[in-house]
């Protein structure tokens, strides 16, 4: 890879919001970039507490973004690299910004960047994966623990002047996690952490990933890779993890989740698209589920008068698991390491084909 020529000074945009604030990517830029002459521009978004992001617009070749393309086009139109979190970066806006040659994304994947046309102009794209893996496996345990033991359930009664003790009787009391069997759908850089965490507790536990491997280390474990029908019909705990694909869309529905042993539990901090909710709701209802632990949801937010909201069993969050203050500067110093492999002409770390 060549560096990126350039005389003069580099004009770097930052687009953040109230989660990724262009703050954090300055400051590892201006450390990573040392020596530079770099001016930025900023542009902080009112998302996540005044604007909601869209999943999806059959309009654009985008998904997951905040806006319109044409609300940056004055933004981006000098810059030489833009940072973004949520903006929609189209065909359209590439033509406004003649001199972009690099886009750094905050996120996982750059599903919000048209990628067909960034390649077409030569436009380097790189990311973030991983950059809350650590988060989202620390929430998943605690939901799992949530919802087991009772905790949110406990909390409000206190909290609501009303000391009782249901949750001391043998029929109410939840399992310990050394007693069960943990199934772990995807077993990427979040479903090894969930792994890792949970190792101490003692409970087993089997993973389920047509694409990953165990190691050495997972085998002395004692972790198995079984099939997903066979994890579904083992696990007292079901976790999902897997990316949103056409292959994982729905993968969870209605004949998985009836195959799923009674009394187990199941939890979502994956993406809701993986999972079918009114089949859910209809085993949470029965009985033959004993409980779950939501984070996300299909739709999102869900509607205030949907019946899952209303069970007795299951703990709720507002997709909130990868929500951590690590998350963001971890995003800013990989962004910064890697724009500053690429302006030095060589391959950056996390590139996107």
């Amino acid at each position: 890879m060549n560096a990126i020529t350039h005389a003069g000074t580099l004009t770097i945009g930052i687009i953040g919001d109230g989660f990724m604030q262009p703050a954090f990517f300055e400051q590892a830029l201006c450390k990573g970039l040392a020596g530079r002459a770099v001016r930025y521009k900023h542009m902080q978004l009112d998302w996540p507490l005044k604007v909601q992001s869209t999943k999806f617009d059959p309009s654009l070749p985008v998904a997951e973004f905040v806006g319109r393309p044409e609300h940056y086009f004055d933004f981006i139109a000098d810059l030489d690299i833009l940072v973004t979190h949520l903006a929609p970066i189209t065909a359209e806006s590439l033509k406004r910004a003649p001199k972009l040659k690099i886009i750094a994304v905050s996120r996982g994947g750059p599903v919000n960047v048209e990628m067909a046309a960034a390649r077409d102009r030569g436009i380097t794209v790189v990311n973030t994966p991983g950059r809350n893996a650590s988060a989202v496996a620390e929430f998943t345990v605690a939901s799992l623990l949530a919802e087991t033991r009772n905790i949110i359930r406990g909390h409000l009664t206190v909290a609501a002047g009303e000391f009782r003790r249901e949750f001391y009787h043998f029929d109410h009391a939840g399992p310990e996690l050394c007693e069960l069997t943990v199934g772990i759908v995807g077993y990427g850089d979040i479903g090894t952490r969930v792994a890792r965490l949970l190792r101490p507790f003692g409970c087993r536990i089997v993973v389920a990933d047509p694409f990953k491997q165990l190691t050495a280390e997972d085998l002395a474990a004692g972790i198995r890779k079984v099939e997903l029908d066979e994890l579904l019909r083992q696990a007292d705990v079901v976790t999902l993890h897997p990316r949103v694909t056409p292959q994982t869309k729905g993968m969870i529905g209605r004949a998985q989740i009836e195959s799923m042993k009674p009394g187990a539990y199941i939890v979502n901090t994956t993406r809701g698209q993986v999972l079918d909710y009114a089949a859910l709701y209809d085993a949470l209802a029965s009985g033959h589920l004993k409980g779950a632990a939501l984070d996300t949801f299909d739709p999102e937010p869900p509607p205030a008068n949907w019946p899952l909201l209303r069970l007795p069993n299951v703990t709720l969050s507002p997709h909130i698991a990868g929500a951590s203050r690590y998350s963001v500067t971890k995003a800013a110093d990989m962004i910064a390491t890697d724009i500053g492999l690429i302006l030095n002409g060589r391959p950056p770390l996390y590139p996107t084909k």
